[in-house]
């Protein structure tokens, strides 16, 4: 633990100097919303026209994909595309972006694309004509993730991105199409996929994937929170790394200016099944937990959902990690509330960083009927906090 503890002092002190030398930068509130929700069940049904197009200073559509070189949305329903315009025109600053890549699509999905000169070139071109003619904004790469061997590629790309955004910028009316990227907030990941010095030159921002940093995937597997802020007692060797403030100090260590980085803020919990009478954080588990009724996917809940559970829950807060978790019969699931965000926000205003991301506004209680607080009360704590309201 000794040699975490001159890490951690060493990412602080070089951190601490990486922000005297940053200026106050306006706080960006950066909102992901799929293109999967619209098929849920209602009050779970999502569709653009559910957002008011004041709420974010930017929104991603997730996720566009990549076939035959060309970008391409599998959606069934247009009128996705169609509401963004609407949107744009109530609100002539919002930025619209919209984000390749994902989970599903996850890191072979680019190899094709990335495998020659050419077909580089001819993604870029579909890119841009695709984001012009449909009114976006600009482009989110959400490559997950670049292994050590992809680095390179996922650089380049970012690089031609830039640089061809930049062309067009140049020979058009119109503003100059912003780049992002979606990126881990793991330690190894980010040592083996990304060449921070050189994005930092190119990319608008980053939006840092801080969250799912424990969930029933793990060996052996117990109970642990989705996205604390801070390293929990119980945290040793490896595991101390699994907490936002290690994540961003990282980033901002390895050369990411801190205006750069937008901050993740996620919108749901990761659940676990019990194996036993133990309830506490650590405490063995069987599996995940009991599927949402409406995400309908096992060890993990909505927001919304999240709030039904409470109801006869034992909630506690860690007190060092700064969320909560709540416990109902062999259910546990750790997840994110008001006062939580905002002491999120707090953070990541200290630091001066570009803003807050949100993954995602389908899974807040964007109607208001589930949780009595209003529409967004996660969304709508985090703006309030950062102060433009």
């Amino acid at each position: 633990t000794g040699a975490i503890t001159m890490d951690q002092k060493s990412l602080w002190a070089g951190l601490v100097v990486l922000l005297l030398l940053q200026g106050g930068s306006t706080c960006k509130l950066v909102c992901y919303f799929t293109n999967w929700s619209q098929d849920w069940q209602e009050p779970g049904k999502f569709t653009p026209e559910n957002t008011d197009s004041f709420l974010c200073s930017h929104l991603i559509y997730a996720f566009a994909s990549i076939s035959k070189n060309k970008v391409i949305i599998k959606d069934k329903n247009d009128v996705m595309l169609y509401t963004i315009n609407s949107l744009k025109t109530k609100n002539s600053k919002l930025k619209i972006l919209l984000s390749i890549g994902g989970y599903l699509f996850g890191s072979k999905g680019f190899h094709a694309m990335v495998d020659s000169s050419t077909s580089h070139l001819g993604f870029i071109k579909s890119v841009i004509l695709f984001l012009r003619n449909r009114n976006f904004d600009g482009l989110d790469i959400s490559w997950i993730y670049p292994d050590v061997k992809d680095n390179t590629d996922f650089t380049v790309l970012i690089h031609e991105l830039a640089e061809a955004f930049q062309k067009d910028f140049v020979k058009s009316t119109r503003e100059r199409l912003l780049l992002t990227a979606g990126v881990s907030s793991g330690r190894q990941m980010i040592d083996n996929s990304y060449q921070i010095k050189k994005l930092s030159k190119e990319l608008d921002f980053i939006n840092l994937l801080s969250f799912d940093f424990r969930g029933s995937w793990e060996k052996p597997l117990i109970t642990g929170h989705n996205s604390p802020l801070r390293k929990g007692q119980l945290d040793r060797g490896m595991s101390s790394h699994y907490n936002v403030e290690y994540a961003v100090g990282y980033w901002l260590n390895k050369g990411m200016p801190a205006e750069k980085m937008v901050m993740g803020i996620p919108m749901y919990g990761w659940s676990f099944t019990l194996a036993s009478a133990e309830t506490a954080l650590g405490a063995p588990a069987t599996g995940p937990g009991a599927a949402g009724p409406i995400t309908k996917s096992s060890g993990f809940l909505a927001y919304y959902e999240i709030y039904q559970f409470l109801q006869g829950a034992k909630i506690t807060r860690l007190q060092d990690q700064q969320v909560p978790y709540a416990v109902k019969g062999n259910q546990w699931v750790g997840y994110d509330d008001m006062k939580s965000v905002e002491t999120k926000v707090q953070f990541l205003k200290n630091l001066n960083l570009g803003g807050a991301m949100i993954w995602s506004i389908d899974m807040d209680d964007f109607t208001g009927k589930s949780c009595s607080q209003g529409p967004y009360p996660l969304v709508q704590a985090v703006k309030r906090n950062l102060g433009f309201l």
